[in-house]
């Protein structure tokens, strides 16, 4: 009885699929799509390329700033510690000078 109703269902799917997706349906969306005019790019914003190449170089800008940005701390933050270490004792403590 199980393979009955599994056959019986298999049938089915298979009439519905042809019924969907049979060769007068590719006739029928091809006239569709021949009807309608391409869409005509009218100015910038309608460009999608345009637009794509914008929102790229917006990226690259951002990603540069940051490098930027990161690569001034860095470089503070070594000068900071260079400068505020004491000398070091390669020249020796400092002797007090005898003005008089």
């Amino acid at each position: 009885m199980g393979r009955l109703l599994l056959i019986i269902l298999v049938i089915v799917a298979i009439v519905l699929l042809w019924k969907a997706f049979k060769p007068s349906t590719w006739k029928r969306n091809a006239e569709i799509n021949q009807g309608q005019a391409p869409r005509a790019v009218k100015g910038p914003d309608d460009d999608e390329e345009f637009l794509w190449n914008i929102e790229k170089n917006r990226f690259k800008q951002r990603r540069a700033d940051e490098a930027a940005q990161l690569e001034e701390e860095e470089r503070l933050k070594r000068a900071r510690e260079r400068y505020a270490k004491p000398e070091s004792s390669e020249e020796g403590p400092e002797k007090p000078t005898e003005d008089s």
